[in-house]
């Protein structure tokens, strides 16, 4: 009995110490939002949105990738001081939080950033995707190409990759669900890491603040719906369909979606153009802000 009482003991201290609760809204929103930050009504759902620039500059729709959120940008949008600036934080991710329909799936985001442009009297705008903000990206420019004036896509997400077929949800392991309920700050260092080609990046600072948007209230559970909910397609009959002119930016040293992968794009996308970085990894927005905005700022500024 009293090795029973310490074991049941050893178990509850364990747990209390892997026990990762959500984090409180309201200190959230005091962390990070700004005087841009608002919440907009749209589809259904308070969306996370800052405007940046000004109003009657051309406007640029930046999609972050998965796990982020609008601050993934931060970097870039100083440097963009000419461009009407919209981002913001997806369904599931930040401070938008869980989308109340639990639709997780590219056309809900499709349907949302339509209602948002539309919200904002936007026309057409430049939209800019990263990783898996990259897939939906390429595939509004091609549900909606009369929407889409340029498309730049970073890293982007679509096709196939192990565990991940064509037409098939993928398997998502059983032990992920604990996610909703622990998160070490280790553990979730570690996996943030990859992204990165410069370990030096890696600050506290980032850190926190990707871990504090993750631990926004229903986010681990948004997340890991959108993992079950993500179907790829062939990707090469819409991307062949795509007549925006396209930029590609792609890390050199991308660990999460290698850089060869640039070329199946290349080969699908009728005019499109391809920027490799040295010694860049997956997020080259953040990571080597000054050095990757520049080929965009010189697409941008291409009229047709």
């Amino acid at each position: 009995m009293k090795i029973l009482v310490v074991a049941i003991a050893v178990l509850l201290a364990l747990g209390g110490w892997l026990w990762t609760p959500d984090k409180p809204r309201a200190a959230l929103e005091a962390k990070y939002t700004d005087a841009a930050s608002e919440f907009l009504q749209v589809a259904g759902m308070g969306l996370h949105v800052r405007r940046n620039g000004p109003t009657d500059a051309p406007p640029v729709l930046l999609l972050h990738g998965f796990g982020a959120s609008l601050l993934t940008w931060d970097p870039w949008v100083a440097l963009l001081p000419g461009y009407r600036i919209i981002r913001f934080d997806l369904p599931g991710f930040g401070l938008t939080g869980p989308d109340p329909t639990g639709d997780y799936s590219d056309p809900r985001s499709i349907e949302v950033i339509v209602a948002l442009m539309d919200a904002l009297g936007v026309r057409r705008a430049s939209i800019v995707g990263h990783s898996m903000g990259g897939r939906i990206a390429w595939k509004f420019a091609a549900a909606q190409p009369e929407r889409v004036d340029k498309l730049v896509l970073i890293a982007p997400d679509g096709f196939a990759s192990p565990g991940f077929e064509y037409g098939r949800a993928p398997q998502v392991p059983a032990w992920l669900n604990l996610m909703r309920y622990s998160l070490p700050r280790a553990m979730f260092r570690m996996n943030l890491a990859p992204g990165y080609a410069d370990p030096a990046v890696v600050t506290d600072t980032l850190v926190d603040r990707y871990y504090d948007m993750m631990l926004a209230p229903g986010i681990r559970g948004a997340v890991i719906a959108r993992m079950k909910q993500t179907v790829l397609q062939d990707p090469v009959p819409l991307l062949r369909g795509i007549r925006a002119p396209t930029l590609i930016i792609w890390g050199q040293q991308d660990a999460m979606i290698p850089s060869a992968n640039a070329a199946d794009y290349r080969r699908a996308l009728p005019d499109s153009k391809l920027v490799l970085l040295a010694g860049t990894g997956h997020l080259p927005h953040e990571e080597a802000p000054s050095v990757s905005v520049e080929p965009l700022k010189a697409f941008l500024s291409v009229t047709k």
